[in-house]
């Protein structure tokens, strides 16, 4: 099974009405050890997000995947838009000249965009960041295409293993971002960086 630029564009668009939808939370966990901003800020970007996606017109997954990085880069406040927005224009860079994401792909894509957010942030896994959403769910992705499952099957496992990562991030101490300014007090919290990233792949698995 291949992924195809309208399914790109039908995750984004998914992806932006459940940010909307759980703005309130995402903004609820980061009051708990951030600036009480992440859902607000998640849901202007994948607004602008939507905005310039209406007139791509025949782009291909990396032109779609880097205007998604610029965008948020340009309207995220925080950490989330520098994070995120290099997230996808590294996964754009790395699908450059495909037109139909064999699994494979996806993989690189992901992959890329992992390395990019740990460019960017300088941060690993177990400091109760979005990396500890997002690396369990590119070893289960990597795990189930090894085991010969299709794409929508594996990342079905990636989404079950975001979710779960994100929810092993509440007895963690943070080590990096505002939440590390609390020290032992980040404990017992949900990072919502994890949450948010748990909420775009269980988007991109279709449930």
């Amino acid at each position: 099974m291949a992924a195809n630029q309208e399914q790109v564009l039908t995750w984004l668009r998914q992806s932006a009405d459940v940010l909307r939808e759980q703005r309130t939370y995402l903004t609820e966990l980061d009051a708990a050890i951030g600036d009480a901003d992440h859902g607000i800020n998640m849901d202007r970007g994948f607004t602008a997000v939507m905005e310039k996606l209406a007139n791509i017109g025949d782009a291909d997954a990396a032109a779609i995947l880097k205007t998604v990085g610029m965008t948020l880069v340009s309207t995220v406040g925080g950490a989330a838009g520098p994070l995120y927005g290099t997230a996808f224009l590294r996964a754009g860079t790395a699908l450059a000249g495909k037109s139909d994401l064999r699994p494979e792909d996806v993989v690189a894509a992901f992959t890329a965009a992992i390395e990019g957010i740990q460019a960017r942030g300088h941060a690993q896994r177990g400091e109760k960041t979005m990396l500890d959403a997002l690396f369990p769910a590119l070893d289960a992705l990597k795990t189930a295409l090894d085991n010969g499952q299709d794409l929508t099957d594996a990342l079905r496992a990636a989404a079950d293993a975001a979710e779960a990562g994100a929810k092993a991030t509440i007895p963690m101490l943070a080590t990096k971002g505002r939440a590390s300014y609390l020290g032992e007090r980040s404990i017992g919290h949900q990072d919502p960086g994890a949450t948010s990233s748990a909420l775009l792949l269980r988007t991109a698995s279709g449930r």
